[in-house]
C-alpha cells in the first residue's frame, strides 16, 4: 500500500525539488482521508445491507407452509448468525483502521516532540542557528504551533547575543580531586603536595555550582581561534545572551599515578552499562565502587542537569602524560618491555598484575577516551614524562613528544594543544618568536594551542601561528594564600573544605 512506502528525502526549502516534494506529501495525505472515508462508508453499507437482509428472511419464512417453518427458522438464525459476525467483522476492521490512525497520529506527535526537545537542548547550549534549522527542516513545521513558536523564541533570543571580547576569556583548570580526605591528608610526606595543588570533591562541587549561579559556562579554546588546514590561525567568535560570561576548563594528569594509591583518590576512569563515563575507587577493603569520584564524570552529571553551563556542547580539557600509562590504564610500552630501570612503582603494580595485557589495557584506555570526546571532552599533551618546557631543551621536548604521539596519541586521537607541566612555558611574556627553537618544534609538530599557569585573571594571545592562554589554579595553595584573586569566580569562604590541614604549606 502507499503508506508503507519509504519515504522520500526531504530537499532543502525554497528550491523546486522542496516544491515538487511538497505537494507530492499533500496529494498523498488527500489520497489517505479519501481511502479512509470510501472504507467507512463501505462498511456502513455493508451493515445496512445485512440488517434489511435479515429483515427479509423473516418475512419470507413467515409466508412459507407450516411444513417448512422450522427449516426456515433455522435458516434464518444461521443468516442471523452469519450477520451478526459479518458485523462484528466490519466493526474490528473499523476499530482497526482507527487505531491504525491513532497510532499514526501518535507517532508522528513523538517525532515532533523530539524534534522540539532536540531543538531545546541546542538552543539551552546556545545553538540557535543549528536549533532554528532543525525545526525549520521538519515536515511538520508548517502546520506546528509550538515549533514555529519555538523559533520565534530563539530567534529573538539569538538576536540579545553579543560576541565576546576574547581578551577577556579566563581559564581554571584543577589537578585529580581529593574524593576521601583522610587518607590524602593523612600526616604522611605526600600531604603538602596534596594539600597545595589538588581541589576536595566538595569543593569543587560548591565551585561548579557558584560558577553557574554566576552566569559563568564552559567554552572550548577552538572556538575561540580557528586553524585552517596550512596551519594558520584567525579570531573565532564566542556569542553569548546578556549574564553569561564563558570560561575555558581543564585537568591535568588525568592518569592516576601509581604514588596516589590508597591515598583517597579514584582509580581510573570507566564506561559503565548505560553509557556513561564514571570512576572507580578501591575501598578499604579491596572492593571496587564505581561513581563520580572525579572531574570529568561531575561535570558531565552536571551538564545533564544543567545544559546551559555548555557552550554548543563543549566540556574540558583534560591533559595527559604517559609514563604511566593515561586514564587509570597502564598503556606505556614500558609495562611490557620492562626495560632495567624500570621504576619501582611500576615493579609493584606490575608483580600485582600477573594477568597484565597490554593490549588490553590500551582497548579499554581507547574505550573510555573515544566515549569522553562524544562527550564534549578535548586531550591535550602535557607532555609524555611531565617536563619542565621552561628548563629542558629544544631537543629533549622533541624527544619526549615523539614517545607522546607512540603511546599516548594513538589511543586519544591527534590533538593539536599542549598543556605545560610545572606551569612553565617555551617563551617570555611578549610571545614567541619564529627563531624559537621549541617553538618552532611544536609547531611543526602539528601543536597550535599553548596554555602554562597564570594568576592574572586573563592572558590571552592570538596571533596567525599559535594561540596561547594562562590559566588560574583552583587549588589549597591558591585558595588559602590568595583567595581576593578569586573573588570573580567564588567566594573562598564559602567553599572551603574545613578538612583541609591549615597552614597550607608554602610552594
Amino acid at each position: 500500500m502507499e503508506e508503507n512506502r519509504p519515504r522520500r528525502s526531504r530537499p532543502e526549502m525554497g528550491t523546486p525539488e522542496y516544491e515538487e516534494w511538497r505537494k507530492c506529501m499533500l496529494e498523498r495525505r488527500r489520497k489517505r482521508l479519501q481511502r479512509e472515508r470510501r472504507n467507512r462508508l463501505i462498511a456502513i453499507g455493508a451493515v445496512i445491507l445485512l440488517v434489511a437482509g435479515g429483515i427479509s428472511a423473516g418475512v419470507t419464512a413467515f409466508k412459507e407452509k407450516n411444513t417448512a417453518v422450522s427449516q426456515q427458522k433455522k435458516s434464518a438464525s444461521a443468516t442471523k448468525e452469519s450477520n451478526k459476525t459479518e458485523n462484528q467483522k466490519n466493526s474490528q476492521d473499523e476499530s482497526s483502521k482507527q487505531n491504525v490512525l491513532t497510532e499514526a497520529a501518535a507517532s508522528e506527535e513523538t517525532v515532533s516532540g523530539d524534534t522540539l526537545a532536540k531543538a531545546d537542548f541546542l538552543a539551552q547550549q546556545y545553538n540557535y542557528d543549528k536549533a532554528i534549522d532543525l525545526l525549520k527542516n521538519d515536515p511538520d513545521y508548517g502546520s506546528s504551533q509550538k515549533m514555529q513558536n519555538a523559533v520565534k523564541k530563539y530567534e529573538e533570543t539569538k538576536a540579545t547575543c553579543t560576541a565576546w571580547p576574547l581578551e577577556e576569556v579566563t581559564h581554571v583548570f584543577y589537578h585529580i580531586l581529593i574524593k576521601d580526605t583522610s587518607k590524602a591528608f593523612d600526616g604522611d610526606y605526600k600531604e603538602a603536595d596534596y594539600n597545595q595543588v589538588m581541589t576536595t570533591i566538595d569543593e569543587f562541587n560548591k565551585i561548579t555550582q557558584t560558577m553557574y549561579d554566576k552566569g559563568y559556562v564552559m567554552v572550548s579554546i577552538k572556538d575561540m581561534a580557528k586553524v585552517d588546514e596550512n596551519g594558520n590561525i584567525t579570531e573565532g567568535e564566542i556569542l553569548l545572551p546578556p549574564g553569561k560570561t564563558p570560561f575555558v576548563l581543564s585537568q591535568d594528569d588525568v592518569c592516576y599515578y601509581h604514588y596516589m594509591d590508597g591515598d583517597g583518590f579514584a582509580t581510573k576512569l570507566i564506561v559503565d552499562e548505560e553509557g556513561k563515563i564514571r570512576n572507580e575507587y578501591v575501598e578499604d577493603d579491596g572492593s571496587v565502587s564505581v561513581g563520580d569520584y572525579d572531574m570529568v564524570p561531575l561535570i558531565d552529571r552536571f551538564v545533564e542537569q544543567h545544559p546551559d553551563f555548555s557552550y554548543r556542547g563543549a566540556k574540558g580539557i583534560v591533559a595527559l602524560t604517559g609514563y604511566n600509562g593515561i586514564l587509570g590504564y597502564r598503556t606505556d610500552e614500558s609495562y611490557e618491555t620492562r626495560p632495567a630501570d624500570l621504576d619501582a612503582n611500576k615493579v609493584q603494580w606490575l608483580d600485582e598484575h600477573p594477568d597484565f595485557s597490554l593490549e588490553e589495557e590500551r582497548a579499554a584506555a581507547k574505550k573510555v577516551a573515544d566515549a569522553m570526546k562524544a562527550e564534549g571532552w578535548e586531550f591535550a599533551s602535557h607532555t609524555w614524562g611531565h617536563m619542565n618546557a621552561t628548563e629542558r631543551s629544544a631537543e629533549d621536548l622533541k624527544t619526549d613528544d615523539k614517545k607522546w604521539k607512540a603511546y599516548v596519541a594513538p589511543i586519544l586521537g591527534d590533538t593539536d594543544m599542549v598543556i605545560f607541566a610545572f606551569g612553565a612555558d617555551i617563551g617570555d611574556w611578549e610571545g614567541y618568536s619564529s627563531d624559537n627553537p621549541k617553538f618552532q618544534y611544536y609547531k611543526s609538530a602539528g601543536y597550535n594551542y599553548f596554555c602554562n599557569v597564570d594568576s592574572s585573571q586573563y592572558f590571552v594571545q592570538i596571533t596567525d601561528q599559535y594561540f596561547r592562554q594562562g590559566r588560574r589554579n583552583l587549588d589549597g595553595y591558591r585558595m588559602y594564600y590568595n583567595p581576593d584573586m578569586l573573588s570573580d569566580l567564588f567566594d573562598v569562604s564559602e567553599v572551603w573544605d574545613s578538612s583541609r590541614p591549615t597552614p597550607v604549606p608554602e610552594m
